[in-house]
């Protein structure tokens, strides 16, 4: 019997099927330019919007990766309450962050957010890369909160001089209400108080 082997495709050939994949480009809109798009505002407005969004994003990926660290790190008699919260909130920021990143292409402009253009633009402070207490990891989440929640707070007085109705919302009914209920959440854990004593209630009776 004569055993048959398959015909040798060539190198050449094309294939109709066979994705092209070493396809590169020029960037076809660069990080600082705004498309135009009829959203009957200011092309100022509109880069004025973006530029603080960008700043929003940056920040908001520092703070998701934050609340990640701490979820994986965390230790202790809370760990059980603190590893779930951290997911919770990490969960909302995630969601967050997309927001932000479609509004800002909503606006014509262009979301950054790869790691290294997040490095390079975030306002929140770089923890270390071991692991701290409890206190301080606690505290130092509140802190970046507070970092995003004072641009927030910027950019609902811009978006509203500006008109940009559409970001306000976002920020406001989005952002700055999920912030705040985060800080609370995390600062009450920051409250030095006993579980297992009544003597501190005694003597303020």
């Amino acid at each position: 019997m004569t055993t048959r082997t398959a015909p040798a495709h060539k190198q050449s050939e094309m294939i109709e099927g066979q994705p092209h994949l070493q396809q590169r480009s020029r960037e076809i809109q660069t990080y600082k330019q705004i498309r135009s798009l009829p959203l009957d505002m200011p092309e100022d407005a509109i880069g004025q919007s973006v530029t603080m969004l960008n700043q929003l994003l940056a920040d908001s990926i520092t703070l998701f990766n934050l609340y990640k660290k701490h979820h994986w790190q965390i230790a202790g008699p809370t760990f059980y309450e603190l590893h779930l919260l951290f997911d919770k909130h990490a969960g909302e920021v995630l969601a967050s962050i997309d927001l932000i990143g479609e509004r800002i292409q909503m606006l014509g402009g262009v979301s950054a957010g790869m790691p290294f253009e997040v490095v390079e633009r975030t306002k929140i402070e770089r923890p270390p890369t071991g692991v701290e207490c409890v206190p301080a990891m606690l505290a130092r989440t509140v802190n970046a909160h507070a970092t995003i929640i004072r641009t927030i707070r910027e950019g609902i007085e811009l978006t509203e001089n500006n008109k940009d109705y559409g970001t306000n919302d976002l920020l406001m009914s989005d952002l700055l209400r999920m912030h705040e209920m985060q800080v609370w959440f995390v600062s009450q854990h920051l409250i030095d108080t006993s579980l297992t004593s009544e003597e501190n209630g005694r003597k303020g009776s």
